[in-house]
């Protein structure tokens, strides 16, 4: 069976195409060597897949020509318990991590806040609009 088509019926890609696609690029290797999508997989061949930033390690068990439901799916392979530790120290590191995002504040000033800062950057009244010490035409 081939190995697109394999991680396709696995469930590891929503697509042939995305797994063909990901193969591609080296993010899948078939007992330790670079794997093309055509590449044949058997039960007991050891494939190591990228995604995201997390590898993972499965043990091929059955072959399905057909997309199944998950359950099914999940019966195609057996997942190494090295890889399920590295799997959940990254789900820790990430659960762990701050959102970079949460340090940016409240982001991009609204036209009422701009408005507050222009006044207080100018000194002026809260009624004078701050654009007469900066563009004043005045023959000082």
């Amino acid at each position: 069976m081939r190995l697109d088509k394999w991680l396709w019926a696995a469930r590891f890609y929503k697509t042939r195409a995305l797994a063909a696609e990901e193969i591609g690029k080296g993010r899948a290797r078939v007992n330790g060597q670079l794997a093309k999508p055509a590449r044949d997989v058997r039960p007991g061949d050891r494939l190591t897949l990228r995604q995201g930033v997390v590898e993972r390690e499965v043990i091929v068990r059955g072959l399905s020509a057909q997309r199944g439901p998950a359950p099914a799916a999940a019966l195609l392979y057996e997942e190494t318990p090295e890889s399920i530790a590295r799997r959940a120290a990254a789900d820790e590191q990430q659960r762990l991590a701050a959102e970079p995002a949460l340090s940016l504040g409240q982001g991009r000033p609204t036209k009422r806040d701009r408005r507050q800062l222009d006044r207080q950057r100018s000194g002026s009244p809260a009624g004078a609009s701050g654009w007469g010490e900066r563009w004043s035409a005045s023959l000082d």
